[in-house]
């Protein structure tokens, strides 16, 4: 694999325009002889969670692939599930640039992307256009101008939407760049939309008899109390899934860095043991009723058995794919 000579050149590009001339490439060569390039055989590792089975435990996770554009290239380098999104009812344009940033001594990156995407419509076809025959999320949140006491109607809509084309849906309710998103993984706001995302699954399922799991996916800049109200509310209303973590705020392990004074959420390397002591605690309260999908700082295999370890039944990977390209997948799930 030539990605150690890839992303050289990539890293020499704005981290924002390195990903759109990715993206370009991956589309080009998709469904083409080229797609050898990229291509990986994986060793079947079947793993049950929320109902579905999953190829194989590793995934892509959500913000990568926001408009579902290159879904088939990700699943020609192996990942045993697909996460696109977050997407949201109306297109939406993000926050200013530049809103990307990469802190390569510490391989984390900050983002203020701010729920950039072409809206839930414009990714519905192109999940029709894919030719991927496996488990594939879709991860909704809500338009920025959307006022948080609406959030739900948001989450519903893309629910309405999605239900039909996803594997899993996947509620981000976690991202630190939408103003007052994460005040909905609290309380009252969490169980009130908990209760109406419940209640539009069931309607759901009666019109189209089929069922589509649910995940929530939450902050690792939570509090032990906060955590515990939050697997109790995932219980009660029997969510499918929780998905931990999104991005931190904490900026501990990273202070003094180029880029370490942006604003946004960071990831990768410095989120890795924060997300995974978050882990642990959830699986401590939920004792194997709700599944957890392991996310945040995966860039080997020990930090990816580590994740395991603590709980989590299927993990994903985003910014050490960035880092490490597609040998980190195979490295991964081959011996995981």
């Amino acid at each position: 694999m030539l990605y150690p000579l890839v992303r050289k050149a990539l890293f020499q590009l704005d981290p924002e325009r390195a990903h759109e001339v990715s993206f370009h490439q991956m589309k080009f060569i998709s469904g083409t002889p080229l797609e050898a390039l990229i291509r990986q055989q994986m060793p079947a590792k079947p793993t049950q969670c929320m109902g579905l089975t999953f190829s194989n435990p590793l995934g892509l996770a959500a913000g990568l692939d926001k408009n579902a554009e290159c879904i088939d290239a990700f699943a020609a380098m192996g990942f045993g599930f697909i996460e696109v999104g977050t997407v949201t009812p109306r297109p939406q344009a993000g926050n200013d640039k530049p809103r990307l940033f990469r802190l390569v001594e510490a391989e984390g990156i900050i983002n203020r992307m701010g729920f950039n995407n072409h809206g839930i419509d414009a990714l519905i076809e192109n999940v029709k256009k894919a030719r991927f025959k496996g488990t594939l999320g879709i991860n909704i949140g809500k338009n920025k101008d959307t006022p948080v006491e609406q959030g739900k109607e948001d989450y519903l809509i893309c629910m309405e939407k999605a239900y039909t084309h996803a594997s899993y849906i996947a509620v981000n309710i976690s991202s630190p760049n939408t103003p007052g998103l994460r005040t909905l993984q609290y309380g009252e706001a969490l169980d009130d939309l908990l209760a109406a995302i419940k209640l539009k699954q069931h309607t759901l399922q009666q019109q189209h008899n089929k069922y589509v799991p649910v995940a929530v996916k939450i902050a690792p800049d939570l509090s032990e109390e906060e955590l515990i109200q939050i697997a109790d509310s995932l219980v009660r209303h029997n969510i499918d899934g929780v998905i931990a973590t999104n991005t931190t705020l904490d900026r501990s392990l990273v202070s003094g860095l180029k880029y370490s004074d942006e604003s946004g959420g960071l990831s990768g390397r410095p989120v890795q043991s924060r997300s995974t002591e978050v882990i642990r605690r959830l699986a401590l309260e939920l004792q194997g009723r709700v599944p957890i999908i392991g996310v945040g700082g995966i860039d080997s295999l020990v930090s990816a058995r580590e994740k395991m370890a603590a709980g989590a039944t299927l993990i994903q990977i985003y910014s050490g794919f960035i880092y490490k390209g597609p040998p980190l997948v195979k490295e991964i799930v081959t011996h995981l």
